[in-house]
Formats: structure tokens, C-alpha cells, sequence
């Protein structure tokens, strides 16, 4: 913990503590000291496997530590171990160059053989690794799929990532904001949705290692679902009503309609002099076309480059 209490206090997040960080030294000194003891010895006396666990132990420069061991274990499971403690150390300090190296290597080891748990283990760290691209339709659906079988205590806790599914249901009693959250969507209790998403921010998002750089994006994509399941059930709205049922002030509901039209995200228009949204629901036939051309864009690429490199 010394090199982490050294980060933290640096940036102004705690108030260093001279004694405390003479004694964190002192016991790192030791335990390192004694670390060094085991590696000599299991150099002189043991195989590899010894050699490879002695190597796991130590902190000071884990990530060399950690490939070293890796380079020096013959089994294929603690390879893929290693690999996933690699990853674990990317999470922590924010390296992302390091988690999709070890991506790699773990899928390329659990295909050789690496046994259902750790391929199950994998597919939580792949889900939590699509969290800070903001591909959190993938993501989710590959930790819907490890959730029956969920082995990963060493990344997150088992309530800790999900939110729908039956076997989450078991734990929303431990999480009562994510179940006032659906069931007040659900239910269409706007203005307590509001107030459950801003308790979910300040309670499970803002302190979230993962989560918290990307709090804004997950607030308004859940504002403007709310925001297109209460147009789409209505021709048109006064904003004043809007405002009502979202428990917020005009002013508010006309800056956020007006930013989120702007952006594509909201189908309708706001009309100022009559103070009402109308809904505008696009033509089916529009959005296939544009989906076609779009599409068709990005395979006459591909096949432009296709043929670049067979030139």
C-alpha cells in the first residue's frame, strides 16, 4: 500500500502522515527483505513453480515481477493467472496498454486450454474492459453471461457490476437505489427517477475506479430514455408539464430537449411562442435508407483498402 498512500497523499487526496508512512517503509523493507530470502532460496533448492510463486509475492515493481513469473511458469493455469493479475494491475493504475496486451495473451492461453473457470473469469474482465470505450451494450451482455456462473471475486464484487437479470433481483435489497431507479422508469414516477439517478451518481458512480470518468455519459443516456419514453406515448407536451413530471424547473427541460433535438438523439421540436414539444416520429423507410447508404459507405472502404493491399 506504500506506493499507492504516496499517490494518493501526493495528489492532495489525504494529508501525509510522516509517522504512518515510516512505519508502511519499514514493514515494506521487511517484507521485501524477506522476499529476497525466498527467491534465493527457491533458486538454490526448488523448481520452477516455486521460483514462479516467490516471484507473484513481491510488490516493488510488480508488473516486471509479474512478467518475469509469467516467463517462468510451465503451467498453463497459473500463466493464465498471471496474465489476469496483469490485467488487474492495467485496472489500477490505468494502463490501458497493459490490460489489452494481457487481453490477449489470456484469450490466447485459455484457448489452448486454460478450463471453463478462468474462460468465465475472463468474459467479467472483457466486460469491465468495454466500460471506459463506453460499449456498454457488449459489456454487459458478456457479464450477463459469466453471472450464473461468477468466479471473479478477486476484480469485483458479485452485486457489483450488474443490474439486470433474474439472479440480480436476489441482491437489489442490498442495492435499493438501482430498484427505485428501474422500477420508478418502469413505472414512469419521472421526477423520483431523477432523484434515484442522482443518488446512483453520488453513491455508486462518482466513487467508482471504472465508472467515474464515465458518470455524465451514463446520466444522460439514462435522462434521454426517460426523456423519449414519455414523448413517444404523446403528440405533443407542454413544457410546463414536462417540467412537472420530471420535477425540474422549464428552463431546465428546454435546455436539455433543445441540446439532446440538436444531436439526433431526440425525435421532436420544441415550439417557443406556444411553450410545447411535439413529437416528430421519423419514417421507417428513412432510417432504413440512411442505415443503407451508411453501410454501404463503410463496405466500399473496406473494400478499398482490400484492394490497396492485394496491389
Amino acid at each position: 500500500m506504500l506506493p499507492y498512500y504516496k499517490l494518493v497523499t501526493s495528489a492532495g487526496a489525504l494529508t501525509s502522515d510522516p509517522a504512518l508512512l515510516e512505519l508502511m517503509e519499514k514493514d515494506n523493507e521487511e517484507e521485501l527483505r524477506k522476499l529476497d530470502e525466498r527467491l534465493a532460496e527457491a533458486e538454490r533448492q526448488e523448481g520452477e513453480s516455486e521460483i514462479s510463486d516467490t516471484l507473484k509475492a513481491e510488490l516493488e515493481g510488480a508488473v516486471a515481477v509479474q512478467k518475469l513469473a509469467l516467463e517462468n511458469t510451465p503451467s498453463l493455469a497459473s500463466r493464465v493467472d498471471i496474465a489476469l493479475t496483469l490485467i488487474r494491475l492495467g485496472f489500477f493504475f490505468g494502463n490501458n496498454g497493459l490490460i489489452t496486451e494481457n487481453l490477449l495473451k489470456t484469450e490466447r492461453f485459455i484457448e489452448e486450454g486454460g478450463g471453463w473457470d478462468r474462460r468465465n473469469r475472463l468474459k467479467v474482465y472483457r466486460g469491465l474492459c468495454m466500460a471506459p470505450i463506453c460499449r456498454l451494450k457488449a459489456g454487459g451482455a458478456l457479464l450477463l453471461d459469466a453471472l450464473s456462473t461468477f468466479t471473479a471475486a478477486e476484480l469485483t464484487a458479485y452485486n457489483g457490476f450488474l443490474i439486470t437479470a433474474l439472479e440480480v433481483i436476489s441482491v437489489l435489497p442490498e442495492i435499493p437505489i438501482i430498484g427505485d431507479l428501474l422500477n420508478n422508469l418502469y413505472d414512469c414516477h419521472y421526477a423520483k427517477f431523477f432523484v434515484a439517478l442522482a443518488t446512483l451518481e453520488q453513491t455508486y458512480l462518482l466513487p467508482s475506479r471504472l465508472l467515474s470518468p464515465h458518470t455524465r455519459y451514463y446520466l444522460r443516456e439514462m435522462r434521454i430514455l426517460a426523456y423519449s419514453q414519455l414523448l413517444e406515448s404523446y403528440h405533443s407536451l407542454t413544457l410546463e408539464s414536462l417540467s412537472g413530471a420530471f420535477g425540474v424547473s422549464v428552463e431546465f427541460v428546454d435546455s436539455e430537449l433543445s441540446q439532446f433535438i440538436a444531436n439526433g438523439r431526440l425525435h421532436c421540436t420544441i415550439d417557443k411562442v406556444r411553450g410545447i414539444a411535439e413529437t416528430t416520429r421519423p419514417s421507417l423507410k428513412n432510417v432504413q435508407y440512411d442505415k443503407v447508404i451508411k453501410q454501404g459507405d463503410v463496405l466500399l472502404n473496406s473494400i478499398q483498402r482490400l484492394s490497396k493491399a492485394l496491389c
